[in-house]
């Protein structure tokens, strides 16, 4: 039987229907029903603690849902509706989903972590220790600190820390982030969990695999093999042979993206739209940029986030949002709120290639007003730098 073959174009839309891009933004109050809708399609989202403009995490959820209160991620934790674990990177979860990562949990217990052994060996008997203090109540990792001489590196943590890492990894203990700082707040699960959550069986991890590599198909609508086990973090040569079974099962759909070397799969629920409308400023890390191969093999989008480029090297700017429009990445913009003096700064503002700069503007101020009020800043400041930037200041201008 010959492999359905997908154009671009088509690819592109299915990726946007599969995170949430065409559905439409809710026009009144958002609240705990709409997060549950956003979080379907995307399965995760990613956390950072880079607040230049707002912590990460909140971007995906502004990108699809608008306007919304900015409590709905720790609310929801708090909840026990949401969980934190490494997934693709630190991510909030659905709990629904946690079954899925309790043999990643086990596997920690049983091939420990090295940070784990060398505790053990210098330490016998702390890690233990700091699992009966979390009896006691919620703690942060500065409760524990061990640290007698200079800090060195930041990712030179000390035995507080490894200790209250392992047992988060290992399932022993759930986090949580303190919302005046950000800290990660370390608890038993039996607190921060509802039961019927912890007392459903684990999967075993080769169907456990597979159930993932199924919803990382329905997240990105298709993808390569690659783009499947990047989505919750899988190894690419244990999930080959999983892939095949599951096309087997019908459960995928190989087909082939004009364009892409490698073969893809589709999903079978799959959205096939004939038009994408979206309007969005995108995260670094939202899922329809963060694997930078995927973004370039679909939308011919080169990005590279510059944070920890030197500042005379940075091309496009410090943190930098693609910026979507229709079904294509049209622009990219590096923006930052300037809280103590309520505006929104627009550092810079380019069009990709082959765009028009006037032609994005008027739609790119409509997003930096709505993101602007959203933010609480009363105005937005558009530096003279990026080719978008003097259309982009007369439509802002306009929008007062």
């Amino acid at each position: 039987m010959p492999t359905e073959r997908l154009s671009l174009a088509t690819a592109r839309r299915v990726a946007l229907a599969a995170q949430g891009f065409c559905d439409p933004r809710p026009t009144g109050r958002v609240d705990r029903r709409h997060l549950r809708r956003a979080l379907d399609r995307m399965g995760l989202i990613q956390i950072d603690s880079v607040n230049v403009l707002v912590r990460s995490q909140e971007l995906p959820l502004f990108a699809r849902l608008g306007a919304h209160p900015r409590t709905l991620i720790p609310d929801a934790t708090d909840d026990g509706e949401l969980f934190e674990y490494w997934v693709h990177e630190a991510s909030h979860v659905s709990s629904a989903h946690r079954h899925l990562h309790t043999w990643r949990m086990e596997r920690a217990r049983e091939e420990p972590w090295r940070f784990a052994d060398s505790l053990r060996a210098k330490r016998p008997g702390f890690i233990e220790e700091v699992r009966d203090r979390l009896a006691d109540g919620p703690i942060v990792s500065g409760e524990l600190a061990q640290r007698t001489g200079p800090k060195g590196s930041w990712w030179d943590w000390d035995d507080g820390k490894r200790a209250l890492e392992h047992l988060f990894v290992s399932g022993q203990a759930c986090a949580r982030r303190r919302r005046s700082d950000f800290a990660r707040i370390y608890d038993l699960p039996e607190r921060c969990l509802p039961a019927d959550v912890l007392a459903r069986p684990s999967v075993p991890e080769r169907e456990a695999r597979k159930e993932l590599l199924v919803l990382a198909a329905r997240h990105h609508g298709v993808g390569t093999l690659a783009d499947l086990t990047d989505y919750h973090r899988q190894m690419l040569t244990l999930c080959k042979p999983l892939v095949a079974e599951l096309v087997e099962e019908g459960r995928l759909v190989p087909v082939s993206v004009d364009g892409w070397a490698q073969p893809a799969y589709l999903h079978p629920d799959a959205r096939v739209p004939r038009r994408v409308s979206a309007r969005a400023l995108l995260s670094p890390f939202d899922p329809v940029v963060w694997n930078r191969d995927r973004a370039e093999r679909l939308f011919d989008f080169h990005y590279r986030i510059e944070i920890y480029t030197p500042k005379p090297k940075r091309v496009y700017g410090y943190y930098v949002l693609p910026f979507l429009l229709g079904d294509r990445l049209v622009g990219r913009m590096d923006l930052k709120a300037d809280r103590a003096h309520g505006a929104l700064l627009v550092q810079a503002a380019h069009a990709e290639p082959g765009i028009e700069p006037a032609t994005i503007a008027d739609d790119l101020a409509v997003e930096l007003r709505a993101m602007a009020s959203w933010l609480e800043l009363a105005e937005i400041v558009v530096a003279p730098r990026g080719d978008v930037a003097p259309a982009l200041a007369a439509a802002v201008a306009a929008t007062n």
